[in-house]
């Protein structure tokens, strides 16, 4: 099963049910802090980090890409500016395990995260 742990500054509840919403049965989806929620990703307990926060890649991101790199992870939207589906899809295959986003494009970013780690993972 997939372990998925939500972190982020804001929206974390929300970020949490909209993976599991997409997910469904396929994934174990865990609120954590921030710092938690990277040394999961760290230790390998878990495989994928989804954080929200107002910038998408500040407080969303910062513990993720001080613990595994910046080159495991991605901001896939900005104030202003969202990732295409295309890009975001990109990012998941080419293997970026933690992802960061404004929450107000939680509802755009989400599915298409969660659609790609499905089919990375089959």
């Amino acid at each position: 099963m997939i372990k998925i742990v939500v972190g982020g500054q804001i929206d974390k509840k929300e970020v949490a049910k909209m993976v599991e919403e997409h997910a469904g049965d396929k994934a174990e989806v865990v609120v954590k802090s921030d710092l938690d929620a990277a040394m999961s990703l760290k230790n390998n307990e878990a495989d994928y980090y989804l954080g929200a926060c107002n910038t998408g890649g500040g407080g969303a991101l910062a513990m993720a890409i001080a613990m595994i790199g910046r080159k495991n992870t991605s901001t896939v939207s900005m104030p202003g500016n969202i990732m295409s589906d295309e890009k975001i899809a990109e990012e998941v295959q080419a293997g970026k395990r933690a992802f960061g986003f404004t929450a107000q494009h939680k509802d755009k970013v989400i599915p298409v995260i969660i659609r790609e780690i499905l089919k990375k993972e089959e």
